[in-house]
């Protein structure tokens, strides 16, 4: 999740029910509800288009949101649940969550990758390449980080950056329980194909010694 949480924008729906819901499908809308932070739940409408869009985009049921309407004070959501029409696999309903400041959630947060110029491989022509630009964290509501920082000081070709060497804000914890790759400095192409060309050379050396001890022996 880099820069800033995106907006959510939805309008207040008046009526409740199912006549209520269809009519707001019918012009164009997505039912939902707004619960949770000790606060009675808000029945909303969000446009089709625009909540379709953030589908496809991914990870919506991870993503944090800014919700925006009229006559309420920003809050942040995630939602809960999407429910989707069976034959057309459309949206028809979503539930959007309040969050307190110590409610714990998983998000994905996106990496940022730091001094590059005081990284020895890639001075020498190697190639950073990430294996996870986000990382899924359980984090609290309140303590949000906008990114995570990989600092690649020192690093060689061959070297790689684990979750353990990033710094998590306090209290986040990764959803993997285990020390993954989050991005390694390859070799160049020149360079591999150079240490190619050298066991090639020494094979083809070992087996001149060994042919030459043969003929010695004989």
């Amino acid at each position: 999740m880099a820069g800033e949480i995106p907006d959510l924008e939805v309008l207040e729906r008046t009526g409740t029910g199912k006549g209520a819901a269809r009519q707001a499908r019918r012009d164009g809308m997505v039912p939902g509800v707004v619960y949770g932070g000790g606060v009675d739940p808000v029945a909303i409408n969000v446009p089709f288009n625009a909540l379709l869009k953030k589908l496809k985009q991914g990870r919506f049921l991870s993503t944090l949101f800014n919700l925006k309407m009229d006559g309420h004070d920003d809050v942040r959501v995630i939602c809960r649940n999407v429910q989707r029409d069976v034959v057309k696999d459309l949206p028809t309903h979503l539930d959007l969550m309040r969050l307190k400041r110590t409610t714990q959630i998983n998000l994905f947060i996106h990496v940022d990758f730091e001094n590059e110029d005081a990284c020895p491989g890639l001075k020498r022509g190697g190639v950073l390449t990430v294996v996870r630009p986000e990382v899924e964290l359980k984090v609290t509501a309140g303590d949000i980080p906008e990114r995570l920082t990989a600092d690649l000081t020192g690093l060689d070709v061959g070297d790689t950056i684990t979750i353990s060497s990033i710094t998590l804000p306090a209290g986040a914890k990764p959803t993997i329980d285990r020390d993954f790759v989050i991005a390694n400095i390859a070799a160049p192409s020149g360079l591999r194909s150079a240490d190619n060309e050298d066991e090639d050379e020494g094979e083809e050396v070992a087996a001149d010694e060994v042919e030459a001890t043969a003929q010695s022996d004989d």
